[in-house]
This record gives C-alpha cells, sequence and structure tokens, in this order.
C-alpha cells in the first residue's frame, strides 16, 4: 500500500496513531497542521475515552462510540478494551452486540473494514474477495456468518456483520491475534425477516433466503474461493441458522481447518463448566443424567461435546453413551417418532416406545420421570427452570448442577439469584450472560460464565500457531480441560469457571493445550522448538510501534 499524504497515515486505523504521533513521525508523515500540536501518550488517549464512555448512559451508545474508535485508531481501540476487558467485553460483544445487530442499518456509518459477500451475484465472488486481498492478503483467522442464527434474536441478515467483527475483536483482545490478520465476513443470502425487508433502510438484498440447494452450492463456491485466496486461514462458522450450521460443518470439518463455535465451542465450553461442577459434587460423568433443555445447534453441539468426553473417559460406544442425554425441545422430549428432526436430534432421540407410558412434554414431568444430576438450558425460554422444577432436582440429588445459559439476560432459564435460594445454596450454578455475585446466608456465591470467549480465542491461536489442518474433537476437549484447570472450587462459593479478567491468561492455557493436542494428533504443519513460546509470540500486543 503506497501511502501519499498525512490523511493516508492518519484515516488507516491500523496505522493511526493520532495525538500520540512522534515530533518526528509528524514531520516524516508530513502531518505538521493535521493534528493538535500536544503529543499525547496512548495511556492519556485511553483515559480521555474511558471518561466519554462513562458520560453515556447506554450500553448500545458506548458500543457505537468503541465502533467509531475502532474504525479510527485499532490500537487504541484494544488498549482500551484490553485495559477495561471486564466492563468493556459485554459491551462490545454480548449482550450489546444483539442491539447493535438490530440497529444496524439504521446506525450505519461504515463498512468496518468487513468483506460484503452477496450469494445472488456468485460470479462476482471471487473479484470480491480478491479486491479485499489487494489491500490484505495475509489473514489468519476468518469469521463469517451469514446472519440467519443472530444469538437469541433469529434472523437479521447482512446486519450479522456486527457478529463478525465483534468475534474477531474478541479473538485479539483475548488471544492477541493481530488486527491486521483477521477478516469478518457476512454472506447476504437473503432474509426471512418480514421487518427488515420492507423496511427501506436495510442494506441487503430484499429477498427470501436461497433454497437449500443453491445455498449448499454457493457455500461450496465460497470456501473454494476463501481457500484459494487466503490459504492458511482458519474459517470459523458463526451465527447460522441451525440446519446450515450443521450441514456446512458435517461438509468442511474434515476437509479443511474449520469449527463452528455455536456448535463446538458452546459445547467445549459448557464441557469445561461440567468438569468444574463435577469435581463437586463428586458425580462422574457416566452417573451422570443430563437433562438438555433447547435442541437447536446449541443444544446438539453440547450434547456431542459431552458425550465424546464420556466415551474419551469410559471408551463406551455412541449407542451407550447417548443414553446419558436427554433432549427437550418444543414438544417435550425428543422422541424417535417425531417428525421434522434434524440429523443431530436424530442421534440423540429416545424410542418412543420407552415412553409410552410417561409424560415428557414438559420439563417438569421429565424431570419428575427421570431425576436428572444436571440440566443444561439453551432454550431462550425466559423462565423455564421454575421453582418447583429445581426443588425436585434437589430432592434426588444434593448438588445438582444448573446451567442457564441462554443470553442475553432477558432470555435466561433462571437467574443465580432464585437458584441458590430455591436450592439453599446446594446448586452448582453456571449461567451464559455475566451475573453478579449472591450473598446468601452469609455467603457469597461467585457465579461463572460459561462465555465462550474464554474458549475460542485460545482455540483458534492454538490451531494458528500449529498451522493444524483439522480443528478435532481432541483439540476441543484440550481446551475444556484447560480452562477447568485455571480454577480451584475448593472455597465454598467460589465460582466455577475463570472470570473474564483472566481473559488472557486463559487464552495462553488453552492456546498451549490446543497446540500440544494438534503435535499429538500429527496434524500440524509447523516444527515448534516450544509451543509456549510459540503461543506467546503470536500474542499481539496494542502497544504504538514505528510507522
Amino acid at each position: 500500500m503506497t501511502l501519499k499524504s498525512g490523511f493516508d497515515y492518519m484515516n488507516n486505523p491500523l496505522l493511526n496513531k493520532g495525538t500520540a504521533f512522534t515530533k518526528e513521525e509528524r514531520e516524516r508523515y508530513k502531518l505538521d497542521g493535521l493534528l493538535p500540536p500536544i503529543i499525547e501518550t496512548i495511556e492519556q488517549q485511553a483515559l480521555r475515552t474511558e471518561n466519554q464512555l462513562k458520560n453515556l448512559e447506554s450500553p448500545l451508545h458506548k458500543h457505537q462510540l468503541l465502533t467509531n474508535l475502532y474504525n479510527e485508531n485499532r490500537t487504541l481501540y484494544y488498549y482500551v478494551v484490553t485495559k477495561n476487558v471486564s466492563e468493556y467485553l459485554p459491551i462490545i460483544y454480548t449482550p450489546t452486540i444483539g442491539d447493535a445487530v438490530i440497529n444496524y442499518h439504521t446506525d450505519y456509518t461504515a463498512p468496518d473494514e468487513a468483506l460484503f459477500i452477496d450469494a445472488f451475484t456468485p460470479e462476482k465472488l471471487r473479484a470480491s474477495v480478491e479486491n479485499y486481498a489487494q489491500n490484505n492478503p495475509n489473514i489468519d483467522m476468518i469469521v463469517i456468518t451469514d446472519g440467519e442464527g443472530v444469538l437469541g434474536i433469529g434472523d437479521w441478515g447482512v446486519n450479522g456483520v456486527k457478529i463478525a467483527v465483534g468475534k474477531l475483536a474478541v479473538y485479539t483482545v483475548a488471544a492477541g491475534l493481530s488486527p491486521d490478520r483477521v477478516l469478518p465476513v457476512v454472506i447476504d443470502a437473503g432474509t426471512n425477516n418480514k421487518t427488515l425487508l420492507e423496511d427501506s433502510r436495510y442494506l441487503g438484498n430484499k429477498r427470501p433466503r436461497l433454497s437449500e440447494s443453491d445455498y449448499d452450492t454457493f457455500i461450496n463456491q465460497f470456501v473454494k474461493v476463501m481457500s484459494d485466496v487466503f490459504p492458511s486461514a482458519i474459517l470459523h462458522w458463526e451465527d447460522f441458522g441451525r440446519r446450515n450450521a450443521s450441514r456446512i460443518l458435517h461438509n468442511y470439518r474434515d476437509k479443511i481447518c474449520t469449527f463452528n463455535d455455536d456448535i463446538q465451542g458452546t459445547g467445549a465450553m459448557v464441557v469445561a463448566a461440567a468438569l468444574a461442577t463435577i469435581n463437586v459434587s463428586n458425580i462422574p460423568l457416566n452417573k451422570q443424567k443430563i437433562i438438555i433443555f433447547g435442541a437447536g445447534t446449541a443444544g446438539i453441539g453440547i450434547a456431542d461435546q459431552l458425550s465424546g468426553q464420556l466415551m474419551r473417559e469410559t471408551g463406551l460406544p455412541f449407542e451407550s453413551a447417548k443414553k446419558h442425554f436427554y433432549l427437550m425441545d418444543r414438544s417435550g422430549l425428543v422422541l424417535d417418532n417425531m417428525t421434522g428432526l434434524t440429523d443431530g436430534q436424530k442421534k440423540y432421540a429416545h424410542l418412543a416406545s420407552d415412553w409410552s407410558s410417561v409424560p415428557t412434554d414438559t420439563l417438569e414431568h421429565l424431570v419428575e420421570a427421570i431425576h436428572p444430576t444436571m440440566l443444561i438450558g439453551c432454550s431462550g425460554v425466559t423462565g423455564a427452570f421454575k421453582e418447583s422444577i429445581v426443588k425436585k432436582m434437589v430432592e434426588h440429588t444434593e448438588r445438582p448442577a444448573i446451567l442457564p445459559l441462554s443470553n442475553p439476560t432477558k432470555l435466561a432459564e433462571a437467574t443465580a439469584a432464585d437458584l441458590i435460594k430455591w436450592t439453599d445454596g446446594k446448586a452448582l450454578i453456571v449461567t451464559g450472560s455475566p451475573s453478579q455475585p449472591v450473598t446468601y446466608q452469609n455467603i457469597t456465591y461467585e457465579i461463572g460464565q460459561a462465555n465462550n470467549a474464554l474458549l475460542y480465542p485460545g482455540l483458534g491461536l492454538g490451531a494458528l500457531v500449529t498451522r493444524s489442518k483439522f480443528i478435532t474433537d481432541g483439540m476441543l476437549a484440550a481446551a475444556s480441560s484447560a480452562i477447568s484447570d485455571q480454577i480451584s472450587t475448593n472455597e465454598l462459593g467460589a465460582a466455577l469457571l475463570p472470570h473474564v479478567h483472566t481473559l488472557r491468561e486463559t487464552s495462553r492455557a488453552v492456546a498451549i493445550a490446543v497446540a500440544n493436542q494438534a503435535i499429538k494428533e500429527n496434524i500440524h504443519q509447523v516444527e515448534l522448538a516450544s509451543v509456549t513460546k510459540a503461543v506467546e509470540r503470536e500474542m499481539w500486543q496494542p502497544t504504538y510501534k514505528g510507522v
């Protein structure tokens, strides 16, 4: 890239330092007169941004201010967010990102250096990708969405680009992926959201989503082009509709280095939480009865990862392992005589003949029937874990594990405070959204959050440093174990998962474990003298360097 004027430096977020350009740099790059005369440190710049954020009441407005900073000065953006990670992570990603997606087409100001792919003009696919690569060909991580299954809010079409941008921001904050080596991509395959289709301000194609066959054909072309243009990049799929998400993962996971965070990342994160609860309850996985309330993409991913862990621990075949899991959808326990089941649901469906005389249409009925030891929620059904259901669990399990994982907070199946009160402090709780500590009978309970940000950045970094051919179940299991190893559950009321302020340290540990597993499985493509040093070397720091 040829930079000819001072404005070229100031308009490039990867190079811009704003008021921190030195005297020598201002002379060399013809910046004199283009900036206020005072030269500031990055600390002084960060303090100004922090004060500006404090004056904003709405999380969405704070998100927008940080987005503006992202588009102006990438180093300062990451310095500010990393310094205040506990406070700002919920602003740059969940839960605030949901509001940012909903308002994207009304608040649009800049494309955030994302790549927009139009699935209705496949003849322009390669040119679109190559246009981006002209400015930045060295990409290590690509987050892709089509916006059909955004968080708990559904189909938001091209607005889903905010998800890809936000996800990559977390990669950089947590695992130090260099911001010039990441690429957010949104595939505009249409939308079935009537509100967007009727809104003149919507920036995507106002067309229904592609048929399954046309969609699969396009995705196949897309993967080929991305692999041609960015041959070293990992493809991370995010917030696709559940049928498409499962099919894409199945079609490509054994061909390229790729993974789906909603399916595999969520599942591996729940394995980490489950391992932590087991350390307290002393109920081994092969003795657990696990209800997963919500049999969509996330629910199937959780079942896959937990059953995989069980099989690794015990040597059980899948047909035996799956009997420990009870998946519930809108119609009740998933049974083999139900119509319209996804492939994932069919795998875990129980024989209808075994339940013909037992009511399984509601969660309460199922809890009464099987006496579960663990209850996992990924349904988006607010308040689904009612007091009567929770108390039935405690009647049969001394320390039940209860994980209301749906987010944002307003969609959670239960609150931590209620669960602790209803179980007299006995429940082992992990939530999907941040939860404040709960004080009950003079004991303060720190609530662990099953935040995928603790897992996927380190997973990606570990695969990246080894140039792994694939991302395997073994690598996901290594990530889960690395997270659960970061905490001690000896203290009453201690959180069951690492706190978000340990994001860098946790990501480092995960990356090392994942890289070692890739080497163990002999799917690495580079030889490393020291895995730990290789991981640390790749972890970019948000500091100004000479331009």
